[in-house]
């Protein structure tokens, strides 16, 4: 069998001839990037051949520089014999852990006017009972005396016990003189005793909270008698070497994936409570609680349901309120009997993430109309209030996550995240942990084209105008604009920004307006008629609210009517794990709020391609960016030729 070398790490495996170098690093323990699930069409997965017997197939994300130094790419590489490969260091993988003390604050913020208030009664709870022994005149039996004690303190009309847990009652019982702790797990009209224990133990009853998301997996320790929050974690998904989004990891369970995908993302959130569990000194066994949030299509993978047919005409899921299950079931690393709750999805693309955002917000309350637009690699928005709600789903692309992007990355440490332009061309920059500059994450890409726009970089179609700075050049065919020269970065390469970036950038921020616009159209309203805008998603505090409107992401509103609402995925997550009456109101709204297909409206793709310009084809939809240009005297403002044409009637047509 060949034997594949990789350095610098100094591993040495063996792989049967043919597989992949891709496959090799993965048996080696060698983590390559990759967020096209090695399809060949990221180029993430670079390594440099030092010598070896390879089957490389040709493609064009490597320049004739890079091939002549040995690069390839690791997914479309073959091994044919023994093989020494070099892995540079901007191919690792990221950190999958996020640190704490500055990435993981981007999915805590929520605020204070924004949160909700249920009455506390956690889906698990433990209660210390001190039962009345038998006698002649008071003979019920053992289970029936504890279900007795346990109505006196709680309205539970249907209660059910384990066979383990029955069978271990009559001497735990009599071993204690009848003084026991009862763990009682809320499965639907349900209340199963879970546990019974000797003595007072309810003081130890913890759950964790966890926001499955496309890119990153973010758990939160509480305490479910108090009902504080402990800690909190957070981690990239690791299916993302599986595809980036969500639609080829579908594929990929499609080909024979589940079961690998499943255990993927299990794994992370394992990760994650045994850091959680450790750095706060209890007990997993004393963990007894989980419930998560996501959207659709990680809900299945995390159960293992096949998510086929989520992608297929007409887009329905396995479940859209899985029941409760034994975490054990799944794979997860909590006390045995304890339970798995997944919130319910609103149908669709439209998940359970969704539905803990309107929870949070208090969406679902609210006496005027409100729209929530959840940023990430799948945009959901919700348009509604108290009487009535609608949401849709905007298939944003992963560039709000720095993928797709030449010089992208995740908001990690090192990544760029602030951007301006001066009036003279220099550009100011500010990373994460005011780092080394590594590259560029959603928010800083945001800022940078916003602020091409405004310098005159950039007209109208996003083209890069190289007459305008010394900045702007063309390198292999295609034109860039240098952000950072190699001599100031952390990884000795410079950081552009590529035409090809910013078109990804533009049809991501599309999707999300055409996406917002359209279900405004559908209602019969205009921007006008929305009283307060909710931003949630990984983005937190960390978008420029006016940057995002300059290059046309959201809609041009009053700054004080858009507020940022942080995570709401996780918030809704913890809501629902400490109160029951959350939990059914999360039913309630899934049930109530109407999907609406963007595929129906009938000029969905006309609008789509509207959004695509800077800020929008119609400028007058952006009165203040249309202003402060023509303050700035930009002369990227005069339109160009529009390939998108009215009607006549209101409508839109393609030119």
């Amino acid at each position: 069998m060949p034997k594949v070398t990789f350095h610098p790490d100094e591993v040495t495996v063996e792989v049967e001839r043919s597989v992949t170098l891709q496959a090799a690093a993965k048996a080696a323990g060698v983590e390559l990037a990759s967020i096209c699930g090695g399809d060949g069409i990221c180029g993430r997965c670079r390594l440099i051949i030092k010598n070896g017997n390879i089957d490389a197939a040709p493609t064009t994300l490597l320049n004739r520089h890079e091939v002549q130094r040995g690069y390839v790419l690791a997914c479309q590489t073959k091994v044919l014999g023994d093989v020494e490969v070099e892995v540079p260091p901007e191919t690792r993988a990221e950190e999958g852990q996020i640190l704490i003390d500055i990435d993981a604050q981007r999915f805590r913020a929520l605020y204070q006017e924004e949160k909700v208030s249920f009455r506390h009664e956690p889906l698990v709870q433990k209660l210390y009972l001190e039962l009345t022994p038998p006698s002649l005149q008071d003979n019920l039996g053992d289970e029936q005396r504890l279900y007795r004690e346990i109505r006196r303190r709680r309205e539970i009309p249907i209660m059910q016990t384990g066979l383990k847990v029955l069978q271990a009652l009559p001497k735990l019982a009599r071993q204690h003189q009848w003084r026991v702790t009862a763990t009682l797990g809320w499965r639907g009209g349900t209340v199963e005793i879970l546990q019974i224990e000797g003595g007072d133990l309810s003081e130890n009853n913890y759950g964790i909270a966890v926001d499955i998301g496309t890119s990153t997996v973010v758990a939160h320790l509480l305490d479910l008698k108090t009902g504080g929050m402990m800690d909190a974690e957070a981690m990239y998904n690791s299916q993302r070497a599986y595809g980036e989004e969500v639609t080829r990891r579908i594929l990929y369970a499609e080909r024979g994936g589940l079961e690998q995908l499943q255990k993927t993302v299990v794994n992370d959130v394992n990760n994650l409570i045994t850091a959680l569990v450790a750095r706060n000194k209890i007990a997993q066994h004393d963990c007894w609680a989980v419930l998560c949030a996501g959207n659709t299509t990680m809900m299945h993978l995390l159960l293992g349901l096949g998510p086929a047919s989520i992608r297929r005409d007409p887009y329905v899921s396995s479940s859209t309120a899985p029941p409760p299950v034994r975490a054990a079931e799944v794979g997860i690393q909590i006390n045995p009997r304890g339970l798995l709750y997944c919130l319910p999805a609103i149908g669709g693309w439209v998940g359970g993430d969704v539905t803990a955002g309107i929870l949070a917000t208090g969406l679902y309350e609210s006496d005027t109309t409100v729209m929530l637009i959840d940023v990430g690699t799948n945009g959901e928005i919700v348009i509604g209030h108290k009487d009535w709600m609608v949401a849709c789903s905007a298939s944003a692309g992963p560039a709000f996550e720095g993928s797709g992007v030449k010089c992208g990355m995740k908001a990690s440490r090192g990544a760029i995240e602030r951007v301006q332009i001066a009036a003279d061309g220099h550009l100011i920059y500010k990373t994460v942990g005011n780092a080394k500059p590594k590259g560029i994450c959603g928010s800083g890409l945001i800022d940078l084209v916003a602020g091409l726009f405004e310098a005159g970089l950039v007209d109208r179609s996003g083209r890069l105008l190289p007459e305008a700075s010394p900045r702007i050049r063309t390198h292999d065919g295609l034109s860039e604009f240098v952000v950072v020269p190699a001599q100031r970065t952390g990884t000795g390469k410079e950081i552009v920004i590529t035409q090809a970036d910013i078109e990804n950038l533009l049809r991501a921020k599309a999707a999300i307006y055409a996406g917002a616009l359209i279900l405004m159209k559908s209602l019969a309203l205009d921007f006008d008629d929305i009283d307060r805008v909710f931003l949630a998603g990984g983005f937190g505090n960390y978008l420029d609210r006016e940057k995002a409107i300059t290059i046309g992401m959201i809609p041009d509103l009053p700054l004080e009517k858009t507020r940022f609402v942080g995570n709401t995925s996780v918030i809704g997550a913890k809501l629902t794990l400490l109160s029951q009456e959350a939990l059914e109101k999360s039913y309630e709204i899934a049930k109530n709020v109407t999907y609406y297909d963007l595929i129906s409206f009938p000029h969905y793709y006309e609008e789509f391609l509207a959004a695509k310009f800077l800020p929008h084809t119609e400028i007058e939809r952006f009165p203040s960016v249309q202003e402060r240009l023509n303050a700035q005297g930009v002369k990227a403002l005069t339109p160009s030729p529009s390939p998108v044409l009215t009607d006549g009637r209101g409508g839109l047509k393609a030119g």
